[in-house]
């Protein structure tokens, strides 16, 4: 019966359509670290992020992508195709499952099954994943694992193998250290296996705080913020409203909402000093010293992306290099919003030291990760749409000859693995059983290369630290933490959430939260029989 299932579902993905070896593409997969949906030029940003929007010209930029709202869940769905709580990466509620249990052996990384067909596979950058790469299908990998650090980071692996510690004013910096082991990777296969594809996973850590940037970087941005969050925020809105991205009104801010850790935030709050700002407050109403802190705060979060943007273009020149452009596919995505988060952890903070240097440690915080999330509501963590809502860009010379169209249709995380598996197949290949595999939740988005359509799919679902939310077409239903009732909103008319319907459409909550518990029920369940015994 499994390898019914399992066959009939790879049929349904249309795998059979991808028929000559050669036609399969190289994979080139990035991801970002605390990205916000509006942090990109293309995306209506002012951060000069030019490589990133040559593949919004040359390819396909989705308005309407989602990630999990967390680093981990969102690494868990995008390599496995499934909820992160399906494999056990994130917690259910009630008690009903351990989150981070044991990944069910019918849950590899796609990384496994690209190897299988042939694919040599190569990681660079953050895991923050169960199990160590190259024990998941990887062949090479760099894995920098400290998250407190960009100059002298504690903890990396090469090839799984464990790295000394980067001592500071080394010249270390770890955007581009990640870039420069993935383009050594590149070199390497083009010299070594250049007729083999492959499939490159490069997990940036920016713009993920601390922020630490590059003198050079945070003064080519400094200037940009003097202005305040009101005037940048309002000006993105409008960028938004003029590319199409989203047509809605823009949602107001949130004066009340701060970091998700508040108790973290105080202690924080402590040790940065006056300066710092807890909860988004109008910018005329702030001292000159929050001022001129709070715009060299973005003026390094800026210097983050712009960096990882450059490091991105090396990234996208090699592919020149190796004539491999027309036949590779790029995608880049974030696997959160922006961050209200404040906290200080690593090396601490020295408040005498230059802002972004290794001595500092700040956060973004609320004030411009509202800005960062731009049209939308709330931060990472949050399941509104702005802690969930990622930019997708997607180009590929030989497989989209779209170039410079928006995809509306909404996506998620959990369709990366099933578009991955449509596009790397061959008729060569034989179907595999894979014992309890339940069949991806997710849907290949290889239809929408050509125009936008419908996927077929039934909802999407999210879940995480009791933040919960479900859409059913164009209906979301949402609810956070610290709320006791639902909130309904039709996203075709109001994308920013701002005007709730649960009160008028009592009936469409009911059904809408049945589904949500019947497939907490049905997770539950899964995992449970998953585990072993």
């Amino acid at each position: 019966m499994a390898a019914k299932r399992w066959a009939t579902f790879l049929m349904l993905l249309g795998f059979g359509g991808i028929a000559a070896a050669d036609s399969r593409p190289n994979i080139l997969l990035i991801m970002a670290d605390d990205l916000g949906y509006s942090d990109l030029g293309c995306y209506g940003g002012e951060i000069d992020t030019p490589h990133l929007d040559s593949l919004a010209r040359d390819g396909l930029q989705f308005t309407q992508f989602y990630n999990t709202g967390r680093c981990w869940p969102t690494r868990a769905s995008l390599l496995t195709g499934f909820y992160a709580q399906q494999v056990a990466r994130d917690d259910l509620p009630g008690g009903k499952v351990a989150g981070r249990a044991v990944r069910p052996s019918w849950a590899p990384l796609v990384s496994g099954e690209l190897a299988r067909r042939g694919y040599r596979c190569y990681h660079s950058g953050k895991w923050h994943i169960d199990g160590m790469p190259l024990g998941n299908g990887f062949h090479r990998s760099y894995y920098l694992r400290d998250q407190n650090r960009f100059f002298n980071p504690t903890s990396s692996y090469l090839d799984d193998v464990k790295l000394p510690t980067v001592k500071r004013e080394s010249g270390f910096y770890a955007t581009t250290s990640i870039s420069e082991h993935a383009l050594q990777m590149l070199r390497d296969h083009h010299a070594q296996h250049k007729d083999t594809p492959f499939f490159a996973y490069v997990a940036f850590t920016a713009p993920h705080f601390p922020l630490h940037a590059l003198p050079g970087d945070i003064a080519r941005n400094v200037a940009r913020y003097r202005g305040g969050w009101d005037k940048v925020r309002r000006a993105r809105s409008d960028r938004i409203e003029q590319l199409g991205l989203v047509e809605a009104q823009l949602s107001p801010v949130e004066y009340n909402v701060g970091s998700p850790y508040p108790d973290l935030a105080a202690a924080a709050g402590e040790i940065l000093g006056t300066a710092e700002v807890l909860v988004p407050r109008p910018w005329d109403q702030l001292t000159e010293e929050q001022r001129s802190f709070q715009a060299t705060k973005m003026a390094v979060h800026a210097a983050m992306v712009d960096r990882m943007d450059r490091e991105i273009g090396r990234l996208l020149a090699q592919l020149e290099k190796m004539a491999a452009v027309e036949n590779t596919l790029v995608l880049f995505l974030s696997d959160n919003g922006a961050s209200a988060e404040i906290m200080v952890r690593g090396d601490g903070h020295d408040r005498t030291a230059s802002m972004g240097s290794a001595s500092s440690h700040l956060c973004l915080g609320p004030g411009w990760s509202t800005v960062s999330n731009t049209p939308f509501r709330r931060h990472k963590t949050w399941v509104h749409e702005g802690g969930i809502s990622t930019p997708l860009l997607v180009r590929w010379p030989d497989g989209i000859k779209a170039a410079g169209e928006l995809r509306q249709t909404p996506g998620h995380v959990i369709d990366m693995v099933p578009t991955l598996l449509d596009v790397t197949r061959q008729e060569s290949d034989t179907d595999r059983a894979v014992a309890g595999h339940p069949g991806f939740p997710g849907r290949s988005l290889v239809s929408l290369w050509e125009r936008d359509q419908d996927l077929g799919r039934d909802f999407l679902w999210w879940l995480h630290e009791g933040n919960k939310a479900i859409r059913v077409g164009d209906w979301k239903l949402v609810q956070a933490n610290d709320e006791s009732k639902w909130s309904l909103y039709n996203l075709k008319q109001d994308r920013t959430e701002t005007r709730d319907l649960a009160g008028a459409n009592s009936a469409m909550v009911r059904s809408m939260e049945a589904q949500w518990n019947q497939m907490v029920d049905e997770t539950a369940k899964l995992v449970r029989e998953s585990q072993p015994k």
